[in-house]
This record gives C-alpha cells, structure tokens and sequence, in this order.
C-alpha cells in the first residue's frame, strides 16, 4: 500500500470512528482533529493501537483517544512545552507526556490548542546538535 492510501485509509478509520461514537465524543474528537490538522499544513494521522487516533509532523504530536465520560489529547512530548493557557489537565507527573481531558459540555480554546500543536510540531522538527566524531 502505498503512503498516501494508507494516509487516507488512517484518515477514513478516524472517521468511521467518530461516526461510530455518535455522541458528543464523536463530535469533540472531530473538532480536536480539526483543530490539530488545520495547524500545519504537513500533519499526518495515523490509526495506532487499535483504534486510537494519532497525529505527526515531525515526530509523534499527540493521540486523541475516546473514553466514556472524556476525550483525551495525549501530547508525545508535552512535559518539554509551554503551556500558557493552562491546557494541560492529566497527565501532569510524568517526565514526557501530558495530557488534555475534555469532558461533556466542555469548550475548547481553539487559539490555545493550535498554539500548542504548533510548539509541538517546532519541538519535533528542532535540529538536534550535532556531535563531533573528533576526539578531544
């Protein structure tokens, strides 16, 4: 298969999954998904874990996983960034990840969501420096 008919058929499962959801699950991960893709031109989604939706550019963004009573936003690498607007919820004692719970009636601060996804995507493309091979 190749990667742009993987792409859509990743893209295609996410949907056929919000479909599946039905409720306001359903529609909070379709407008998180909105929100991560409209970020950066270059974000991919992936369908990982069976049946958790997944978002990269660069590296790993962040996962969008459906529970019964929330929808969480799992950033890869969310301990490494700034979170001005108080974002992230769950999640907070890890070294790596952090997370965003969103429950019933909830609403989202779209401006700050993108922002965040957007520091992700910098944090995932940031060059790492290189290390000389000459000894000292």
């Amino acid at each position: 298969m190749r990667e742009d008919q993987a792409t859509a058929s990743h893209s295609q499962q996410i949907d056929a999954r919000i479909a599946e959801l039905g409720d306001w699950r359903g529609a909070l991960l379709a407008r998180l998904r909105e929100v991560v893709l409209a970020a950066d031109a270059g974000v991919a989604e992936d369908w990982k874990w069976r049946g958790v939706p997944v978002w990269y550019c660069g590296g790993m963004i962040c996962t969008g996983e459906t529970y019964k009573a929330a929808v969480k936003m799992t950033f890869a690498k969310g301990a490494a960034l700034d979170d001005p607007a108080g974002l992230f919820n769950a999640s907070l004692d890890g070294n790596q990840r952090r997370a965003i719970d969103f429950h019933e009636g909830d609403t989202v601060d779209e401006p700050a969501l993108t922002a965040l996804v957007r520091s992700a995507i910098a944090l995932n493309l940031a060059k790492k420096p290189v290390r000389s091979k000459t000894p000292r």
